[in-house]
């Protein structure tokens, strides 16, 4: 266990076996999923890394600290634990300073996937466009780098963000001749004006991409200033650095051991601060539920994971899928996704598997829709209004249902402005992020909505006591009832509200700067 953070001893409920409904969502207490949360709070506060303190980003000391406390409360509730090892790049804070027309240093960082380098030129504008609506195609094709000399030995491309991939249009301005890009931020909303990688967007397609020349982000004004004419700047990103960090990944063994119910949540932060709600929430209830699952005695193997590096890319599932033979994958029944459960201006979402909102940009494995039902039911049955999110594959599923395996999960929302009509059914402010500190020092112990996680720790609970005895509805595998009172679930009431948020498990919409989106 790390000295950072002392858990509270356990209670009588970690004894018995919680094989029943009433049981098992009695033991998963609203305040023992907060005790990890202060305990994730203070392995943040306690990180003195160099280069991220106060931080739990993968390859820093506050993540490194946070797999001990998972893995040593999994294995003191005598869980099979495993630690997985995942490759994962460290970037190291980068400069960006405006030379002229003016002085200035400015916030940045780096995109994933970036190359190095010292840069100090002249800023070159690419098809910008900085009235409203700042409608944007800058730098997606590589005509838009025509008519300039790229011959110099430092030509910093200035691209804004629309329309296409980050990475693509990168690799435009590199192929063009550019010894650096800065990518700002479109202009075009709430949403669209702050620096993008505060979000550390990466430059691929959900997996790491590498360039040759240095990328970095600004906000809008930023950009603004340096599209200035005549502006000359400065930039300079050091060799990102490869390091070894891991999954966690804990087993309750069932009767059926060629069954595995699969849940997981990512365990890390951005470099910025804490990650509390982000993604701390969902690791929280996920360890509360594991914990108070660890004495029962399933018909199907429950598998539960922790995942590495997702705020680079999804890089811990997509490492864990990847290596997994077929018939491990086959193995597999269903897998369950937890990104974000507290946000502190919520709305209780479910993954659309059904579509019935949103058109997914993927394929969605059979038997995916049942877990959207059971979810929706739930929530149905408590009276708790619920919405669609958009089956994206944009947070850790994206790996299994790659794999053809049936996936669902849960998501409150991020950075996008909660409508007035979402603020009347599900309360908050009208106006303001589902989450204002999204990606920020600010999502600390305090950035939660409490309701939201108490309710959503108690849906992942039952999810899994349900799957824990019977797959069938996702799978077609038999198994057996829930011990104890038989519950009840009616049909779902139907997503409810107006939704403006193209989301999916992690806040992404198609065109949203997130860790792993790659979309300008």
């Amino acid at each position: 266990m790390p000295t950072t953070a002392i858990a509270a001893p356990r209670d009588s409920c970690d004894r018995r076996h919680n094989i029943t409904y009433a049981k098992l969502l009695e033991c998963v207490d609203l305040e023992d999923v907060l005790e990890h949360q202060r305990a994730f709070q203070k392995i943040a506060d306690n990180s003195d890394d160099p280069d991220y303190p106060g931080s739990r980003a993968a390859g820093t000391d506050g993540y490194a600290d946070s797999v001990e406390y998972v893995a040593g409360m999994l294995r003191d509730a005598r869980l099979d634990v495993t630690l997985d090892p995942v490759e994962v790049t460290v970037n190291f804070p980068a400069e960006l300073r405006q030379l002229t027309p003016v002085a200035a240093e400015y916030e940045t960082g780096v995109f994933t996937g970036s190359g190095s380098g010292e840069v100090e030129g002249t800023v070159v504008p690419v098809d910008i466009n900085l009235t409203d609506p700042a409608a944007s195609t800058s730098g997606c094709e590589a005509e838009d780098f025509a008519g300039v000399d790229w011959s110099g030995n430092a030509d910093i491309a200035l691209v804004q963000r629309g329309f296409c991939n980050f990475g693509d249009k990168a690799l435009n301005a590199d192929e063009a001749g550019a010894e650096a890009v800065v990518i700002f931020n479109q202009g075009n909303g709430e949403d669209r004006m702050e620096l993008i990688v505060a979000n550390a967007a990466t430059l691929g397609d959900g997996r790491t991409v590498t360039h040759s020349i240095p990328v970095v982000g600004a906000s809008f004004a930023q950009g603004v200033a340096l599209a200035e004419e005549g502006a000359t700047a400065y930039v300079n990103v050091l060799p990102a650095e490869t390091r070894t960090d891991y999954n966690v990944i804990a087993e309750v063994r069932g009767r059926d051991k060629d069954n595995v119910v699969m849940a997981g949540a990512h365990l890390d932060s951005v470099t910025e601060g804490a990650g509390i709600n982000d993604n701390g929430s969902g690791s929280a209830a996920l360890l509360e539920t594991a914990l108070s699952m660890a004495s029962m005695k399933p018909h199907n193997t429950l598998r539960f994971a922790w995942w590495a590096a997702e705020e680079q890319g999804l890089v811990g599932s997509a490492s864990y899928v990847e290596k997994l033979s077929q018939a491990e994958r086959d193995r597999i029944a269903l897998y369950l996704n937890y990104d974000m459960v507290g946000s502190p201006n919520y709305v209780q979402m479910v993954y659309d598997a059904d579509q019935s909102t949103w058109e997914a940009p993927v394929v969605i494995p059979e038997g995916s829709t049942a877990i959207e039902d059971l979810f929706e039911s739930y929530y149905t049955s408590i009276g708790v209004p619920y919405d669609d999110a958009e089956y994206s594959g944009r947070s850790d599923y994206q790996a299994f249902i790659e794999a053809g395996i049936p996936s669902g999960g849960l998501f409150t929302g991020a950075e996008v402005v909660k409508t007035p009509e979402q603020a009347t059914i599900w309360g908050g402010t009208a106006g303001e992020s589902f989450d204002p500190c999204y990606h920020q020092a600010c999502d600390d112990i305090d950035n939660l909505a409490l309701d939201a996680l108490d309710v959503n720790s108690d849906v992942m609970a039952f999810a899994m006591l349900t799957y824990a005895f019977s797959t069938e509805s996702v799978n077609g595998v038999k198994g057996r009832p829930v011990p104890g009172p038989a519950f009840e679930l009616p049909a779902p009431a139907g997503a409810r509200g107006t939704f403006a948020e193209a989301a999916g498990g992690g806040g992404l919409e198609h065109d949203h700067g997130h860790d792993h989106d790659t979309t300008g």
